[in-house]
């Protein structure tokens, strides 16, 4: 573990699920790297808790697919795998594109607008080169364009699978490599949701989602 835990309590939340925040937090930025065993009594202690809450966000963990059970040692940091990857990208992709599609059709210039100024936010972040900071950009900035979609049920699976490409999304951005790309593809989604050109903008959402797949396992060599 790279650092000391730290577990922010909310008196509206039941303590298993602070637990499993904090244990999913950790993971997904990388304080608990892949292959590390999540011990309970370890855990526990850190944290301050008893054993109960940490195995209650552990089972809820391996359910994300963020831990695996290994027969005799216990739980661990599930590593990324090309398959999970592409299981996840490929969803995302499905559903950018009938975003793009939908988005287009209801677009106003205050829309545009908008995203023009999450662009700016995105590009502030990268100056300040926190990842953490790029990632929580990048999804505000497609968060405006489910929004423009005025289809609840898409946005709800949408946030459901942004839970699980929140690790990938971090991956990608280590690399300062793919931030002006990143800059270059939001640009030109702003420019085609403006000019409600469906098919290209279809096109560019795909090769955005291509674009991280190919940097992710370069960058993590799997």
């Amino acid at each position: 573990m790279k650092g000391e835990l730290k577990m922010d309590v909310n008196e509206y939340l039941p303590l298993r699920d602070v637990v499993f925040n904090t244990l999913r937090q950790a993971i997904l930025t990388g304080e608990m790297e892949p292959g590390e065993r999540l011990m309970e009594i370890q855990l526990a202690n850190k944290l301050g808790v008893s054993r109960t809450p940490i195995r209650e966000a552990i089972r809820k963990l391996e359910l994300e697919g963020l831990v695996i059970m290994i027969p005799r040692k216990g739980a661990e940091v599930a590593h990324i795998t090309v398959k999970d990857m592409r299981d996840v990208l490929e969803v995302r992709s499905a559903l950018e594109e009938l975003a793009a599609t939908l988005a287009c059709k209801n677009v106003t210039p205050e829309h545009i607008e908008e995203l023009k100024t999450a662009n700016r936010v995105f590009e502030a972040a990268i100056v300040s080169k926190d990842v953490v900071a790029i990632v929580n950009a990048d999804v505000a900035f497609h968060n405006i364009i489910y929004s423009m979609t005025d289809n609840q049920r898409l946005i709800q699976l949408v946030n459901s699978l942004s839970e699980q490409m929140y690790r990938y999304r971090l991956e990608y951005v280590k690399d300062a490599r793919t931030h002006s790309i990143l800059i270059s593809e939001h640009n030109d989604i702003i420019r085609q949701l403006a000019d409600k050109d469906v098919e290209k903008a279809k096109v560019i959402v795909r090769q955005h989602i291509t674009n991280q797949e190919r940097g992710i396992i370069r960058l993590l060599n799997i």
